[in-house]
């Protein structure tokens, strides 16, 4: 890729993956680029939880009744897991990382999809559940990682909702 914006116009939602396991240097370098992300105040609420482990990651497509379905064929998910008592801002903050996360999964060469927990009492027990996070961090999200088994068309420029952008004034 040669620009930022392309990765932007490549990077979908995948929701079908096939059997190659993710290697662990791809992980990492993702999660180097999730650390990366700004916070409020530079506190960093967030942690991070990597799940590669076939039983938990099949477990995790039914934590939810529509939306992680993905985790049937996923190699391997990250857990967005944020302290609130260390900023007003950890939603932001941790929405901001699971972003780097999704587009780092695309330059790396795979796909990703973001699967909401918070919110949703009985997603997030069942997160916490499996992965062991503490009562005192909110589960975010879970993200879905590994190679493409379908393929999605890059956004296309002409199509885009420019009338969403208002200059000057809305």
């Amino acid at each position: 890729m040669n620009s930022f914006r392309e990765l932007c116009q490549k990077r979908r939602s995948i929701r079908t993956f096939s059997s190659q396991p993710v290697e662990r240097e791809k992980i990492d370098y993702i999660l180097q680029c999730a650390l990366m992300s700004p916070s409020g105040k530079r506190l960093n609420p967030w942690e991070f939880v990597v799940v590669t482990g076939e039983p938990v990651l099949r477990q995790l497509a039914g934590c939810k009744t529509y939306g992680s379905q993905m985790f049937n064929t996923a190699m391997a998910g990250i857990v967005v897991a944020l302290d609130s008592s260390l900023t007003d801002t950890w939603q932001a903050d941790g929405a901001i990382a699971a972003e780097h996360i999704l587009l780092a999964a695309e330059e790396q060469g795979l796909g990703a999809c973001w699967c909401h927990i918070y919110g949703r009492a009985e997603s997030e027990a069942m997160v916490r559940n499996l992965t062991g996070i503490p009562e005192k961090y909110n589960v975010l999200c879970v993200i879905a990682l590994g190679y493409k088994d379908e393929q999605r068309k890059d956004y296309d420029l002409a199509k885009l909702l420019y009338a969403k952008i208002h200059n000057e004034q809305f």
